[in-house]
Parts: C-alpha cells; sequence; structure tokens
C-alpha cells in the first residue's frame, strides 16, 4: 500500500461529487498515483477456487475473479455497466441549470434544492446520501418519460429482479457502512409522502411505508424515522423544509423485524390437548394465524390499498430466494452448509413475508439499502456477486476518499513464529475450539472459556492499537483509532465482550 494514500487519504469533500480517486494495482491495492476523475463502480468478487487437487492450506485462500470472468450462459454477472450509466444520466440531470427541465414534481423540485444547498444549522447531507435518493428520484420520476436508451435499463433492471424475486420489483442502493443509510431512508420517507399528498392521485407515490430491519437493535435505531420522534431526522436534521414538515403527519410508517412475518401460533396447546381437540380425525388443527391476521399484527392498519406501500429493507441483502440447484461454490462443507443454511431460513422468513403482503396489499417498490448487496454463499448463485437490481454505488473507498468513514488497518504485528502470520487469518486456526466452546451441551458460556489463542491474539493486537493511539495522541490527531473485534455469531460475542470489558465472577458460596 502506498505511504502517501496511508498518510492522507482523503481527497474529496464529503459534500460533493468525488473528482479524484486513488489508482488501484492489480493487487487491488492504493497506489501513490491519483486519477483526476470519479472512480466507476467495478467490482472484485472473491470466491473460493475449486477443492480438488488443492492442498488445506490453499483451500482457505480467495481468488480474485472479475464479474465477466464469473459469467455463463445460466448466471450473468456485469451488473456494473448499468449503475455506470444511470449515474452518467443523473450527472447530466443534476447539472441542468433549469429546475423547469429537471422532469419532476414541484415537490420534489423544493426538496431537491433543499438537499443540494448548504442551508442547514447542522451537518447537512453527505453527496452520496443525496446522490441515492437523486438515484430513486430519477428512475421513478424522469427515467420514464426519457426514451428506448433509458427503457432499455429499467427493462434490465427489472428483469433481473423479476428472476430472483417473483412479483416483487426490486431497486438496491449500496452504500458503505456508515455512510448513513438511515439518512437515506428519511429523505425517501419524506419524498414519497409529501408528493403523495400533494399529488394523491398520482399512483408513482405513497403515503404507506415498511421498514424491515434483522434485529431488535436496528429497528429501535431507526425510531428517528418516525416524524413524533422527538430527535426525527426530518426536524433534527433539517431534511424537510420548516414549511413542508406539517404534511409528514401524514406518514403510516411501520417499523420491524423480519422475524415478525413468520406466522405465529394462536393458541398454546400441548400435544395432549391437540390430540383431544382433534378427535379421531387425521387432520391437524389450525392454530397458526393466516397472513392477513399476520398483518394486523405487524403493520398500521391506516396502510391501505389505495397508496401501496414502499418497503425499505436494512442491510437487503439478508433478503432473497434461494436459487434451485448447486451453489456456484460447489460442495460445502459442514460448517458452511450450516451456515448457509441459516442464512436461507432468514432469507425465506424475510422474502416469502414480503409476498405474503404482496398479495394483500400492494407493494410499489422495494429498496434494498446495503453496504453488501451480494448473494450469500448457498443462495444457489456465485457468492459476493453483486443483485443485478443494484442502481447506484458509493463503495467503502469512496467513503475512505471523502472522508466520511475511518481507514480500516489490520494490525500486522503478530507474535508467533509461523512464517505466514496466523493474526491475519485467526478464524482458521480458532474456529475449531470456538465451535467446540459454543455447542450447547458444552454448557452455560463464560469468558474464561475463550480459547487461549484468541486470548493472546487480543493480548497481542492490542498493544497495536495502543501503540497507534500513543503515536496519534503524540501527533494530536482529535479522533482516536477505533479497535473492533468481529466474531462468527452472537454467542462468540457475548463471551469475548464480557471476556474484554471484564466481568463480576461468582463464588462458590454466592458471592
Amino acid at each position: 500500500m502506498s505511504r502517501a494514500f496511508y498518510d492522507n487519504p482523503i481527497l474529496n469533500s464529503p459534500y460533493s461529487e468525488p473528482t479524484r480517486h486513488w489508482y488501484l494495482d492489480e493487487a487491488n491495492q492504493p497506489t501513490g498515483r491519483i486519477i483526476e476523475t470519479r472512480r466507476d463502480a467495478s467490482f472484485v468478487t472473491p470466491v473460493p477456487p475449486p477443492r480438488r487437487g488443492r492442498d488445506a492450506a490453499s483451500q482457505a485462500d480467495l481468488v480474485d475473479q472479475t464479474p465477466e470472468q464469473l459469467a455463463n450462459e445460466q448466471q450473468q454477472y456485469d451488473t456494473t455497466a448499468n449503475i455506470n450509466e444511470i449515474r452518467r444520466y443523473i450527472d447530466e440531470w443534476r447539472k441542468l441549470p433549469n429546475p423547469g427541465h429537471w422532469g419532476v414534481t414541484h415537490t420534489t423540485r423544493l426538496l431537491l434544492e433543499h438537499w443540494r444547498s448548504d442551508r442547514f444549522d447542522r451537518e447537512r447531507p453527505f453527496f452520496c446520501q443525496v446522490e441515492a435518493v437523486e438515484t430513486a428520484i430519477w428512475l421513478t420520476e424522469v427515467a420514464p418519460q426519457l426514451g428506448a436508451g433509458v427503457k432499455r435499463i429499467l427493462d434490465a433492471l427489472r428483469e433481473g429482479s423479476a428472476a430472483a424475486n417473483p412479483g416483487l420489483e426490486r431497486w438496491a442502493l449500496k452504500m458503505a457502512t456508515g455512510s448513513g443509510k438511515t439518512t437515506v431512508m428519511a429523505m425517501l420517507i419524506a419524498w414519497q409522502t409529501l408528493n403523495s399528498v400533494d399529488h394523491p392521485r398520482r399512483r408513482i407515490f405513497t403515503r404507506n411505508f415498511l421498514v424491515v430491519t434483522p434485529g431488535i437493535t436496528i429497528k429501535n435505531r431507526l425510531e428517528v424515522l418516525l416524524p413524533k420522534h422527538s430527535e426525527n431526522y426530518y426536524q433534527h436534521r433539517q431534511l424537510v423544509p420548516p414549511t413542508m414538515l406539517r404534511g409528514l403527519s401524514e406518514a403510516n410508517i411501520t417499523i420491524t423485524n423480519y422475524h415478525a412475518f413468520q406466522l405465529r401460533e394462536r393458541s398454546k396447546l400441548s400435544a395432549t390437548q391437540r390430540r383431544v381437540l382433534r378427535g379421531h380425525s387425521n387432520s391437524d388443527l389450525r392454530t397458526l394465524e393466516n397472513t392477513g391476521q399476520m398483518m394486523q399484527r405487524v403493520m398500521k392498519s391506516e396502510m391501505s390499498k389505495s397508496y401501496g406501500i414502499m418497503v425499505l429493507n436494512d442491510e437487503g441483502h439478508h433478503c432473497y430466494q434461494r436459487k434451485p440447484g448447486e451453489a456456484e461454490e460447489g460442495k460445502l462443507t459442514g460448517e458452511e452448509r450450516a451456515e448457509a443454511k441459516s442464512n436461507e431460513d432468514a432469507a425465506r422468513v424475510w422474502l416469502n413475508g414480503l409476498k405474503e403482503i404482496q398479495s394483500h396489499v400492494p407493494i410499489k417498490y422495494v429498496y434494498d439499502l446495503s453496504a453488501t448487496p451480494f448473494f450469500l454463499r448457498g443462495s444457489g448463485y456465485a457468492e459476493g456477486t453483486l443483485f443485478p437490481w443494484t442502481v447506484c454505488d458509493f463503495s467503502l473507498m469512496d467513503a475512505i476518499e471523502c472522508g466520511i468513514v475511518k481507514l480500516p488497518r489490520v494490525p500486522v504485528e503478530d507474535d508467533t513464529a509461523e512464517h505466514a502470520p496466523m493474526y491475519r487469518n485467526l478464524w482458521k486456526h480458532v474456529g475449531p475450539d470456538v465451535r467446540k466452546a459454543t455447542r450447547p451441551a458444552f454448557g452455560k458460556l463464560r469468558p474464561h472459556m475463550v480459547p487461549g489463542l484468541i486470548q493472546s491474539a487480543l493480548s497481542s493486537l492490542y498493544s497495536h492499537y495502543e501503540q497507534v493511539d500513543a503515536e496519534w495522541r503524540r501527533a494530536e490527531v482529535p479522533v482516536p483509532p477505533c479497535f473492533i473485534i468481529v466474531c462468527n455469531n452472537t454467542k462468540t460475542s457475548k463471551i469475548v465482550y464480557e471476556w474484554v470489558a471484564g466481568r463480576q465472577i461468582e463464588g462458590e458460596n454466592g458471592g
């Protein structure tokens, strides 16, 4: 990696379109060369190499293959062409000096002028946030008015979505973690709601929103999308001009996690009670709620059919339908198969829930917001390939070069004697011990059960963090470095957290 990039990776303002980027070498590492243009959307996809004929060490490595190399008759992976072409159209559209030529409603024009301005008492929206919403606006309001060239793009997006999501039209907004997806959600809600209020007969707008998350923690964090929340983003972050705030009271917003789509038991009956009630009939009792009952439990009753629904999938890469047939990466190991099944089970509940809702209330749009809108292992698609309905991209490198996120670094300190540093691929070495420690039969977990190799790795790597922190303090860097520990699941992360943060140990006498 170039020292120039390490010393000062930031090349652009976070509030305007990027105009420069670091050139990457053949190993996709930043060089000292700066290109005076914005980086095109392009992806190098890591996929496991074939297992046959390779030793155990090489099986753990990854090879880089471009989308073109991954393409075959059954599956095409050239998904970046649409993103770059849409970006060029939006660049030209954004530069139109006369708002009357934007091809949008008066309401949308006022919002765009506000978001693109610097009239904010607090932090104004980042360019990447505005661009994501501009993409949604352009695809909805502008593109359908244009010619055959744009129609080809729209048709390709619809076909890619329909092939993997029958009955649903999805668009994915790819944004680096930390670049503010929640703000984008708020802007999308404001754009749609205010237009629905001002133009109630325009069927492209709605005031009903279903925000779906992968977990309760994220669900709670997204409550700032509710206009009545004390720190709602529309007012607290000035995303809507004061004169337009009143219209947001018409928004019907439901925030839930995908687990809520699972049909629940209406009656808690024991096996004996079920046998008694069933009598001599061989048919089972129908005690599960139906789709309508699930919708009444999950969604606001105000979500009428007349307006339809916009779905916002936070971390939408967890929502997919498995492609029939064997996955591209070949046969999976036992652990990989378990991971794939877990992913597939969650994805099925999420996507099937949306399909059930669609059968009762029209879903106008589904927006996937994710830093990684890629197919997961075991999905039936090549692992790590981009969702073909992705319409915009602001990558991690873009976010680093705009100063939006910190520069991630892998510590190089390693006190092991191996030729290849163990800590750079720690899971390969500690995985068996972790799996053994987290088995249910092992009993209740305790922090002292963290395998010794992980303890020594954390100690060694944290010592490297302390050195960097001390260097930054001496250099009077105002923002401290961040030490991140990534675990394989929440069970492991809990005991690692307790080991790192300290814990109380109960003695034999209960003290």
